[in-house]
């Protein structure tokens, strides 16, 4: 027997983190080159008065507007996405995400040349090609995670952003100052993200049981315990039932502040350690990343654990929730409190902030995915347009109390707003954590056309 087949599950998981860190990546990867374009000779250019700038020099604005774009186009995505998923399962759409992605990727440095407009316009395909992740997380776990490995692949497929952040901006630290220059990291990403999409579309179902690449030993496996409608893809789903249910908004709640909490570190640390930490553009790239690296041991460690049964599963979501939404907002507080010298404990607070931020996945993410079971594709869609909706939070924030980029207390003001927000929706937590199915999963097609019938009949 081939031991692939048997494992074949472990060899889609590790294939989706691929793809997903690809396309964030891509679309990360400028907040990084913010802090070398502006030096970059070749975008030094004679203003109509006399005096001379630099095209790739952003102001605060202007960043904020590069950020937003992205945002945009991930909320425009998110419905058209996750009903491409739904109608057609995840296979070519999100092989068609990750193309956009990387072409848009390879294309930034001429756009960012062109002019602001037509950088905006890549960052737009960026975030339409963003809008495919949440939703193919949802799509992966419902269809090729055990139940009783759920937390393990929700942890391993949500550690693509601490992937991304890790190699990303270590390896655009090094290509900036590099003779290739920042140009560089976007074309080396896109081509990477070229390859890891055609890995996808190769090796990739939606279907378990019709992929001659899985034994029936792994099938038996993947598929234990779970219902007819769980194993089976339908495009129908409840969305209303889904929408109104108090369990799936806490969750909904949860991730939003949390969510944004994490972009706005992902999004300006490299500013905030740059300029207010005055680390050199090397120092920041490497401190980020190490800074970050914790997160997906973190993950990989809680979702495991997670699954392990030596407490009640509703006690392990209170456990992880707390450290992850709840810890980790008290922590992000703290950041505001420490004295600008402190260079490097403000470094190991960053650490400590993104590493109890990894535990998620044993927090809301699970209480989503037990409480939605076979609608969990829709609910981690939705998470994935919270993080929309974060994406021009995070930025906000900023935009509303941050005028000079190298103000301690003008940051300290972000971070207390966010951390404290993250606190009381950890609280809203507790009372409405589960791992039982909610009333909308025995809402299936069959159950709503027979209810018709019935009406009909009356």
């Amino acid at each position: 027997m081939n031991p692939v087949k048997n494992r074949f599950r472990y060899l889609v998981v590790f294939l989706g983190l691929a793809c997903l860190t690809s396309i964030l990546s891509n679309y990360i990867i400028i907040n990084f080159t913010f802090i070398c374009m502006k030096d970059d000779p070749t975008g030094t250019e004679l203003s109509e008065n006399g005096t001379t700038y630099n095209r790739y020099d952003y102001s605060v604005a202007e960043k904020s507007a590069i950020v937003w774009a992205v945002a945009v186009g991930t909320i425009l995505g998110t419905g058209p996405i996750n009903y491409s998923y739904v109608r057609f399962g995840a296979r070519i759409p999100f092989f068609i995400a990750g193309m956009v992605s990387a072409f848009a990727t390879i294309l930034t440095p001429i756009g960012a040349y062109l002019g602001l407009p037509y950088l905006l316009a890549l960052r737009f395909a960026q975030g339409l090609a963003y809008s495919a992740d949440f939703a193919a997380i949802g799509i992966v776990c419902v269809r090729w995670a055990p139940l009783a490995q759920t937390g393990l692949f929700i942890s391993i497929l949500t550690s693509f952003s601490p992937a991304a952040t890790v190699m990303t901006n270590a390896a655009s630290g090094w290509l900036c100052k590099s003779s290739y220059g920042w140009q560089s990291a976007f074309y080396v990403h896109g081509v990477i993200g070229f390859l890891i999409f055609a890995a996808w579309l190769y090796f990739y179902n939606d279907d378990p049981q019709f992929s001659k690449k899985v034994s029936a030993k792994e099938l038996t496996t993947i598929q234990k315990n779970k219902t007819q409608a769980h194993i089976e893809r339908d495009s129908f789903v409840p969305y209303w039932e889904i929408c109104k249910n108090r369990v799936i908004l806490t969750v909904w709640i949860n991730s939003f502040f949390e969510m944004t909490t994490l972009i706005l570190l992902l999004t300006y640390s490299p500013i905030y350690f740059r300029k207010v930490l005055d680390f050199s553009v090397i120092e920041t790239g490497m401190l980020i990343s190490l800074s970050a690296v914790a997160h997906m041991p973190a993950k990989l460690i809680s979702g495991w654990l997670s699954d392990r049964q030596f407490l009640s599963e509703r006690v392990r979501m209170w456990f992880f929730n707390t450290s992850s939404v709840g810890l980790a907002g008290f922590m992000c507080v703290t950041l505001a409190y420490i004295p600008v010298t402190w260079k490097y404990t403000s470094v190991v607070m960053f650490s400590i902030v993104y590493t109890l931020m990894g535990t998620n996945c044993g927090g809301f993410y699970k209480c989503g995915t037990f409480a939605a079971r076979q609608y969990a594709h829709f609910v981690l869609a939705m998470i994935q347009f919270m993080k929309c909706i974060a994406l021009f939070a995070a930025p906000a924030t900023v935009a509303i109390f941050v005028s000079d980029e190298s103000s301690h207390t003008q940051w300290g003001y972000v971070y207390i707003l966010n951390g404290s927000l993250m606190f009381i929706a950890n609280i809203l937590f507790f009372p409405m954590a589960t791992d039982q199915p909610q009333p909308f999963t025995f809402v299936t097609r069959k159950t709503v056309e027979e209810e018709k019938k019935k009406h009909q009949i009356a």
